[in-house]
């Protein structure tokens, strides 16, 4: 070696000592650190699984009320059809019991005009005409009796399961809010 290319005895013993020292670094204790990052990861995962069970828990309990609500609104529709066929039904039996009691009044009308075509004094005409007009008002009287009841109870009947879907949804407001109800 040329004497500029030689190093210095100092320096050249410190190169020499890195390999030794690097060997000599003992890493520090992992056990510890090791313990502590698991610890952590268990914490962590326990926390996530405790979020993810109240969030399934939640959203069974959100679909639980949608299904209720769901079924609930059938519920209404059926009763609301029910009602409405039991209302039709009614009424084509209203009409024609009323529809009966015209067709009678009627002819007992035209029995009358027979019977006075026939009279042969105005005293009699007007005694049955009188007569006639007393049959009519009572017949009459009576009928609208019978129409106006059956009438009552058919909005009775047709207005029942209307009644009943209010009763049970009024039973459901009443009905306190709980946490267990979206668990």
């Amino acid at each position: 070696m040329a004497p500029s290319e030689a190093q210095p005895a100092g320096e050249e013993a410190a190169v020499m000592a890195v390999p030794e020292a690097v060997g000599s670094i003992t890493p520090p204790d992992m056990t510890n650190t090791t313990d502590t990052l698991q610890a952590e990861a268990e914490k962590t995962r326990t926390a996530m699984e405790r979020s993810m069970d109240q969030a399934t828990r939640t959203a069974d309990g959100f679909y639980k009320a949608t299904e209720e609500a769901m079924e609930f609104g059938r519920g209404n529709v059926e009763a609301f059809t029910k009602a409405t066929q039991t209302y039709m039904t009614g009424m084509q039996e209203l009409s024609k019991q009323a529809f009966t009691v015209m067709q009678s009044l009627n002819e007992q009308a035209l029995q009358n005009a027979k019977a006075l075509a026939a009279v042969k004094s105005l005293r009699d005409a007007m005694e049955m005409q009188a007569n006639f007009a007393k049959s009519q008002l009572e017949k009459g009287v009576a009928e609208a009796t019978k129409l106006n009841e059956a009438a009552f109870k058919l909005a009775e009947q047709s207005s029942a399961p209307i009644a009943a879907r209010m009763t049970l949804a009024m039973e459901r407001l009443a009905r306190p809010a709980t946490p267990a109800t979206f668990q």
